[in-house]
């Protein structure tokens, strides 16, 4: 065998062995696995699983049993009750929905309702605060938002003075505790543009703004990466809707 051939054979391996390690980085646990199953989630919610791979989501944000988790903007819950079961009864989620999107969405206000009422979740805790400042009863593990960070600078948010919030969001994590943003990719360079328009957001203006509150980027996860899409659509169009590129950064709280 040629020293190019050793050498290249060498490189393959060691591709591998860091490829399985960052598998068994990411790999879901037995709580994360089981909260997935959960008889009790709404088929709505099940049948989105494929493309919104949970699993792989919460395993990037280390959520674990017993974590304080915060879920900002959360819709109609489909991630909250996922870290609802994830953490168990020994953890705790926040159900933050801004109360600036409370008075103009009955819709919203119900989905929070719901989940608080929802017997098979008890351990979450819905919030509504002023965008600009949430005040979360405890320090948090983890702060979640998926599909709306983009809407702080919209004008139905304020539009939020995103610099305040982000501080706020670094203020109620634990040290070492992370903040998750998941959205929709915007063009590159694009910036703010498309935020209200097309509902995406620059991913590079995201590290900008969130690293600028004192947090440290600390990975991202490419599973929701689609690079079919070209960033020129609305991603509510029917072309699109449910398939569009979408970035996962994990921002750390230093210890």
């Amino acid at each position: 065998m040629s020293r190019v051939s050793v050498i290249a054979l060498a490189l393959g391996l060691a591709a591998s062995s860091l490829a399985l390690a960052a598998s068994a980085a990411t790999a879901p646990s037995p709580a994360i696995t089981a909260a997935v199953a959960d008889s009790n989630r709404p088929q709505a919610d099940k049948d989105r699983d494929a493309d919104r791979k949970p699993a792989e989501m919460l395993a990037f944000a280390g959520v674990k049993a017993g974590d304080k988790v915060v879920d900002f903007m959360p819709g109609a819950g489909y991630f909250t009750r996922l870290f609802a079961k994830a953490v168990g009864p020994k953890g705790r989620v926040y159900s933050l929905l801004p109360g600036e999107l409370a008075t103009r969405s009955q819709k919203a206000v119900d989905g929070q309702k719901a989940l608080a009422q929802d017997k098979a979740y008890g351990n979450i805790v819905p919030l509504i605060q002023a965008v600009n400042a949430p005040s979360i009863p405890e320090k948090v593990d983890v702060v979640w938002t998926s599909q709306n960070y983009h809407d702080l600078h919209d004008a139905f948010l304020g539009p939020a003075d995103v610099a305040a919030f982000n501080k706020a969001i670094f203020s109620a994590l634990k040290p070492g505790g992370v903040y998750i943003v998941l959205d929709h990719a915007g063009e590159a360079g694009s910036g703010l543009r498309d935020t209200d328009t097309l509902h995406r957001i620059d991913p590079e203006t995201v590290k900008k703004e969130v690293e600028a509150a004192g947090f440290v980027f600390d990975g991202q996860d490419d599973a929701l990466r689609n690079t079919a899409d070209n960033h020129t659509l609305k991603v509510f169009d029917p072309a699109l809707r449910g398939h569009t590129d979408q970035f996962v950064f994990r921002f750390r709280k230093p210890k």
